[in-house]
């Protein structure tokens, strides 16, 4: 680690300054969960090829249901078997060490910052958390998990009967739909923690920045509103990317070139030594 990093670590860890962590799809795939744009994010219904893009809109799931949450029952699967991995716990270590000085804001939605240890209270899911559902046509704002009793299905599996009457809203009997944010769908507080986001990154002495390209809006805006208030901002990636130019030209900023398993625990260990 560079000795102004490292500098820079030391003097937020004893100081009292926010310290927030965004991020995206590279600390996942570092644990084995495809990108969500990859290959396996493609979904083929009949003769038809559609991409991540299609697949995730409200517009599909109105037209096809079954194929929607087919295509996300798939994608479950593939986070329930996966763990959480070094650089997962390193976060919760930062939570247990900074404790309010501390948020953790992420797209990922497979839940692997929760099991791992981090803190619903500290940890805003800005894309929502595919183990969770909720009625589709709103008659209650209410979050359930995905029953159990619901498998993760593979790619040519077919809905049973038991998986269409527990994918329903147990308020109304409705169709309920993944809790995740869609490409055609706005952020919000009540589910998406969108002002709640913004407000921390106004407050944030240190943002880093882990495995994400900035391919979505509210991060792009949490960067920004950090660098506009004079806040620090260290991008962790294995290649760079928007974020990397946008920490470097500020003047207040790093780039590490690591994946997260092996960076992060090497940022706590100086976090950890810096307040002895």
């Amino acid at each position: 680690m560079e000795a102004a990093l490292r500098h820079l670590l030391e003097s937020v860890a004893k100081s009292n300054g926010r310290i927030t962590v965004l991020t995206g799809a590279g600390i996942s795939a570092e644990s084995s969960i495809p990108t969500f744009r990859g290959p396996e994010g493609y979904w083929t219904v009949g003769s038809q090829e559609y991409h991540p893009q299609e697949m995730a809109t409200l517009g599909m799931f109105r037209k096809q249901p079954e194929e929607v949450w087919r295509w996300y029952l798939y994608r479950l699967g593939v986070c329930r078997s996966a763990h959480p991995n070094p650089g997962h716990q390193a976060l919760v270590d930062m939570e247990i060490l900074f404790s309010d000085r501390f948020t953790l804001t992420t797209q990922n939605v497979d839940g692997l910052h929760l099991r791992a240890g981090n803190s619903l209270k500290r940890t805003f899911q800005i894309h929502g958390n595919i183990f969770f559902m909720r009625c589709a046509g709103s008659c209650s704002d209410t979050l359930y998990p995905v029953p159990d009793h619901v498998r993760g299905k593979q790619k040519d599996e077919p809905l049973t009967d038991a998986d269409r009457s527990l994918i329903r809203c147990p308020d109304c009997g409705g169709y309920a739909r993944p809790h995740v944010l869609w490409f055609d769908e706005s952020y919000n507080e009540a589910y998406y923690k969108f002002h709640s986001s913004l407000k921390v990154a106004a407050e944030t002495t240190l943002l880093l920045i882990i495995g994400t390209s900035g391919a979505t809006n509210l991060p792009n805006q949490v960067a920004w509103v950090v660098r506009e208030a004079g806040g620090w901002i260290v991008d962790i990636n294995i290649e760079p990317n928007p974020f990397t130019r946008l920490a470097e030209d500020s003047g207040r900023g790093f780039f590490v070139q690591k994946p997260s398993g092996s960076a992060l625990p090497e940022i706590l260990e100086v976090f950890k030594q810096a307040l002895g």
